[in-house]
């Protein structure tokens, strides 16, 4: 699985605006199988709980806060690819079916 860190990336929506290549990801996204869901949600999780569990502990760590900042900022740094990579082979279905 190759990872795209933007839409503008994805070779089958080069040419497209930005509307289009939201529109191409949702419909892609809707296609996504049960397995692929599951994983992507997995991850999301693994990178949301932490947070929670950072601002739990800023009652009796102050530096917890920081880190749950710097674990906020990382959520689209690994969440966006993976779902960008998973939506990828959908896309290009869809980009034929236009044609």
């Amino acid at each position: 699985m190759k990872f795209y860190f933007s839409t503008k990336h994805i070779p089958q929506l080069t040419h497209l605006s930005l509307t289009d290549r939201l529109a191409a990801i949702q419909t892609a996204q809707r296609k996504l199988t049960g397995p692929e869901k599951l994983l992507l949600n997995v991850l999301k999780l693994m990178v949301v709980i932490p947070i929670f569990v950072f601002i739990i502990q800023v009652s009796t760590n102050w530096l917890a806060i920081v880190w749950a900042l710097l674990t906020t900022l990382l959520f689209p740094l690994i969440i966006k690819p993976v779902h960008l990579g998973l939506c990828v082979k959908y896309i290009s279905h869809i980009h034929t079916q236009g044609d």
